[in-house]
């Protein structure tokens, strides 16, 4: 008995109806991008190993899928280089190329080689599956789509500004209740410098970004694994634990961060986009969160993510500002700044709460039965001038009984079925019935248009 077939943990197949929901968080989505003035992209799913490599930490290195170079991928491998098993020499040796982890940094080599093409400031966004070599768990995948926007080659503020304006507009558009979290990664610098701990700003980072996934006992721990005193610890907690008003906690921070330029600089970036996000119309609330990390080490500037208020599932959009990530694909000085909606966990949230508007379960809205090559033939014409009037709708393939056209009609839950036997074909009508009510009416054919528009 052959073996059944399978697919790799942490991936997904997806059916017509789940399709059907996923493209509707998709259009949504894609349409807020447009509606914001960002110019769409695509790039490979493979890029360069050394394009990937370095950009995402010690950690996200790890989780790079990596692709054997094609053909005899060990003729310049050693039997004794082999049996070393050190992964480190080896992997460059074997795999030239990786799947691409995320869409910023594949944007930041697209950006340095089509320099020349591009109008500064550059807005892009881009809708593409990216792969993590993560352990599969809920909400986490090893393939998952990523929807993102960015801005190049602009400085201002008000770029952050607008991206929040995105977010809260799409989940406004998808009806789910969020809170938005901010924080600076200019912030977390100074604190770095205000425990004694210049030196270990992206250890701290690492940690305190685990506090909602492995709670602060465990984020101690792992700070002490790090280099971290106890003295230096206990000056942070307080920080990550800090509440109160947007404005409370940034006086708050100014006061500890006194002696630290960057930590200050980093305060009055976050104040200004506070201040600009809360005096205009919006539906998500805004939260300063100064235990909001990301462990991604390009951010440089504004942190920021998104969860959603009623289902339990991790970050569903997140981002911020990347000052320094095209240097090191050869040009400085290009700022940028960008977020990301997760999709598949927006796609999760959405099933749980149930919150898919009826018409996307539908597909066809008029199916037209089959009792043989003539009625098949009229009912082929008039579904013609539907879909040329924009109306979905088909003819079942098979001249079969009453029953099972009607069955199939129920579980495609289409909302309405025309009928054209001989008798209808001597009328020149069809009698439409509808799936909900049982109602049947007969609408002359060269009319039957006009009644579905």
């Amino acid at each position: 008995m052959a073996q059944k077939p399978s697919i790799p943990k942490g991936t997904r197949d997806f059916g017509p109806l789940e399709m059907s929901k996923r493209n509707y968080i998709f259009d949504t989505i894609t349409e807020a991008f447009r509606l914001f003035g960002y110019s769409q992209i695509e790039t490979p799913a493979m890029e360069n190993l050394s394009t990937l490599m370095g950009k995402y930490g010690e950690e996200g290195d790890k989780l790079l899928f990596k692709i054997l170079n094609s053909g005899d991928y060990l003729r310049s491998v050693s039997d004794g280089e082999l049996l070393s098993r050190n992964v480190t020499k080896l992997t460059p040796r074997l795999c030239e190329k990786g799947l691409r982890y995320d869409l910023t940094v594949p944007f930041a080599r697209f950006v340095v080689q089509h320099r020349s093409e591009l109008q500064m400031p550059f807005k892009r966004y881009q809708m593409q599956p990216v792969w993590r070599a993560d352990r599969p768990q809920k909400g986490r995948y090893r393939e998952f789509y990523q929807c993102d926007a960015d801005v190049v080659g602009s400085d201002s503020l008000l770029n952050e500004v607008e991206l929040l304006e995105l977010i809260d507009y799409v989940f406004h558009k998808l009806k789910v209740n969020v809170s938005t979290k901010l924080n600076n990664r200019k912030v977390l610098t100074g604190l770095g410098e205000m425990i004694g701990h210049a030196d270990k700003v992206v250890d701290i980072t690492v940690a305190i970004d685990k506090l909602d996934k492995i709670g602060l006992d465990k984020v101690k721990e792992e700070l002490r694994e790090r280099g971290l005193g106890d003295e230096a610890i206990e000056r942070l907690v307080p920080v990550l634990e800090l509440k109160g008003t947007n404005a409370g906690k940034i006086a708050r921070m100014r006061e500890l961060l006194v002696g630290s330029e960057t930590g200050l600089r980093g305060l009055d970036e976050m104040e200004t986009v506070v201040k600009a996000y809360e005096a205009l119309p919006h539906s998500a609330c805004l939260e300063v969160d100064l235990s909001l990390a990301r462990g991604l080490n390009y951010y440089t500037g504004t942190i920021i993510e998104v969860k959603a208020l009623d289902v339990e599932i991790g970050s569903i959009t997140g981002g911020g500002r990347y000052d320094n990530l095209t240097g090191v694909f050869g040009m400085e000085g290009l700022s940028g700044v960008g977020i990301s909606f997760g999709a598949d966990r927006i796609y999760d949230v959405l099933n749980t709460l149930g919150l898919y508007p009826q018409e996307v379960e539908r597909g066809v809205q008029v199916m037209f039965t089959n009792f043989g090559e003539e009625e098949a033939r009229e009912a082929m014409g008039c579904v013609w001038r539907l879909r040329d009037a924009g109306i979905p709708a088909m003819v079942y393939p098979d001249n079969a009984k009453m029953k099972k056209q009607m069955q199939y009609a129920n579980a495609k839950n289409v909302p309405y079925v025309a009928i054209i036997g001989s008798e209808e074909l001597k009328e020149g009508v069809a009698t439409v019935k509808n799936m909900a009510d049982g109602s049947q009416r007969k609408v002359e054919l060269e009319k039957i248009t006009e009644i579905f528009k």
